[in-house]
């Protein structure tokens, strides 16, 4: 019995070392990121023109997924596949506990009161049931491998629910079970009003100008 424990406790030590993050390493490694990342409205053209994603304050495990995600071609996209296939394990955990705190104040946010959706959004958010993952203010997901939504580009978010739709495409889409299955009760209109919404919520999203030159 005292071996066995003595052999698990070894192991546990060894997966947490080897997956430790590194917060400094992390800024290091996100000079691939900066060039849309930390460009305040830079727009992506892929599948179509949008805003790149705003990643500072995100939550670490979700970018980890998120990469990973990529890396194993469940989400299609040229560059970020070109990007997340060059990093290990470790830089993208390195990665996640960077941009988890990126952009972060010392001063404590100034509670904001969270805008109501109209009754039709309401009822489109409950049918989908999207608070029971990304929590109720949608800005404090119920496990950190969700994404936070609220104050996330609306234009983004409308892309990145649209290629949950695409199904058979070697090119565009991303294969997830739970969000594809979400996705299809809703019609193109409906996915915009939903984005549009979020997009508008008070969250700790940003994008925090980087230079290249650092």
């Amino acid at each position: 019995m005292m071996k066995a424990l003595t052999l698990s406790l070894a192991l546990a030590g060894l997966c947490s070392t080897a997956l430790a993050q590194d917060v400094k390493a992390g800024e290091k490694k996100a000079a691939m990121c900066i060039g849309c990342h930390g460009i305040p409205g830079y727009q992506a053209s892929f599948p179509e023109v949008h805003r790149v994603p705003k990643i500072s304050g995100q939550n670490a495990k979700y970018i980890v997924a998120s990469l990973v995600a990529y890396q194993k071609g469940d989400r299609k996209h040229p560059t970020m596949r070109g990007i997340s296939v060059s990093l290990t394990e470790q830089d993208m955990a390195d990665l996640g506990a960077f941009y988890e705190q990126h952009g972060r104040s010392s001063v404590a946010a100034v509670s904001q009161t969270v805008q109501q959706p109209s009754a039709e959004v309401k009822a489109l958010l409950d049918k989908g049931a999207c608070a029971s993952c990304h929590g109720a203010d949608f800005a404090k997901p119920v496990d950190a491998s969700y994404p936070k939504l609220a104050g996330q580009h609306a234009d983004y978010l409308l892309v990145a629910l649209k290629s949950y739709k695409v199904q058979g495409n070697p090119h565009v889409g991303r294969n997830n079970a739970i969000m594809g299955a979400q996705v299809q009760q809703f019609k193109p209109a409906e996915l915009k009003a939903m984005a549009a919404y979020l997009g508008s919520l008070p969250g700790d999203l940003k994008t925090v100008p980087q230079s290249r030159f650092r």
